[in-house]
């Protein structure tokens, strides 16, 4: 429990939050910053923080009304910690355990060996915690709990911790204009130690429409629709492309992964014989050979709403129809070495054969996401 002291703080703080909401006095995205103020919640937050520190605390208890720290204190106890942090130094997977584990020695709880899948994240205090490089918040597979309260963490463009800011869920409702859940498919990604054709032919319907002999595509754009006898068989697709492995991709930045990806596509297209790169972020990549490309670094393979085996309509010409089943799937097992990303291995495989190679998750197959734009001034 906390002592006296810093239950008395609490007390008050909730009070004149409680008029506050009451009377209308304070007013979305504002704040107090008068120096007085700020002084009064930086003592009141070292109380809150150094009562918890002394108790053996988990994040993982169940949540307490009388040990919540109130929410501008939280703020200023979280940011006092983060600020300054230099998330780029890490890799992607390892950022979000740097932030929570800063985060509870920034609030007095002892780091926990590994960090669970809760909901919310920090359960003994009621709130979730979101990295922002940018103002697009996503909330993967539930919805806004109104009475949660939602940490966002700001960095810059070099990932370093410039700001933090707490609302209520209550709060974030109000951003959500749309309260859409939009579906995703992610599959698990597996490493054969070598290059593999994973799938021996093609589907029959795309059989139908193969190239005879060598095609010219010099003159075709990428981003066109597939034409009878111009689309190359998959065991073509794979030997064209096994030249490019070992080769290497700039990294850029590690949430660049849509550029990194073009740079992937681009190579691809000229290995096809295309004389021009496009992509109009229509799905597949490559439209006019039905490749979908995946640059993997992680081992978790984003489908995006598209599953290899729903057999949905993904385009018609004339009486030609093509579904998800016939899209040849390009797969770079990589890594990050020295600033730049090895394409070590190339798998390639059909719609209808993905799964076999490529487990989708089980339990949620196809996951959720709300996405909701921040105010531009949100963090300021």
């Amino acid at each position: 429990m906390l002592d006296f002291g810093a239950h008395l703080a609490v007390y008050f703080v909730q009070a004149f939050v409680s008029l506050q909401k009451v009377h209308g006095w304070c007013v979305p995205f504002e704040r107090d910053t008068s120096s007085m103020y700020r002084k009064e919640q930086k003592a009141m937050a070292d109380k809150i923080a150094e009562s918890l520190s002394k108790e053996t605390r988990s994040i993982y208890d169940k949540i307490d009304e009388s040990n919540l720290i109130p929410s501008r204190e939280l703020e200023v106890l979280i940011k006092r910690k983060l600020v300054g942090i230099e998330l780029g130094r890490y890799p992607i997977r390892t950022r979000s355990k740097i932030v929570k584990s800063a985060i509870c020695e920034a609030i007095g709880y002892p780091v926990p060996k590994a960090f669970r899948k809760t909901q919310p994240r920090f359960p003994a205090q009621n709130f979730d915690v979101y990295t922002q490089k940018s103002l697009n918040v996503q909330i993967w597979n539930e919805e806004i709990d109104l009475e949660r309260r939602y940490v966002f963490v700001r960095t810059d463009d070099n990932s370093i911790v410039t700001t933090v800011r707490i609302i209520s869920g209550k709060e974030l409702a109000k951003l959500d204009k749309t309260g859409t859940l939009t579906h995703k498919y992610q599959a698990t990604m597996k490493h054969f130690g070598e290059n593999c054709l994973l799938a021996s032919s093609d589907t029959p319907n795309v059989l139908e429409w193969l190239s005879s002999s060598e095609v010219d595509l010099s003159a075709i754009l990428p981003i066109q629709k597939p034409t009878a006898r111009q689309l190359l068989p998959i065991k073509d697709i794979y030997s064209r492309l096994i030249p490019l492995v070992g080769t290497n991709i700039d990294y850029i930045d590690a949430h660049q992964e849509r550029n990194r990806g073009s740079a992937l596509h681009a190579k691809i297209c000229a290995m096809l014989g295309y004389s021009d790169y496009a992509d109009d972020g229509q799905y597949p990549d490559i439209v006019h050979q039905l490749i979908e490309v995946k640059l993997q670094t992680s081992p978790t393979i984003d489908l995006g709403m598209h599953s290899p085996l729903d057999g949905e309509v993904l385009m018609r010409n004339g009486d030609k129809v093509f579904t998800s089943n016939d899209v040849r799937y390009v797969i770079f097992d990589a890594k990050v070495d020295s600033g730049k990303i090895r394409l070590d291995n190339l798998y390639v495989v059909n719609g209808e054969h993905f799964t076999e190679a490529f487990p989708l998750f089980q339990g949620k197959v196809q996951n959720k996401k709300l996405q909701i734009p921040l105010p531009k001034n949100f963090f300021d």
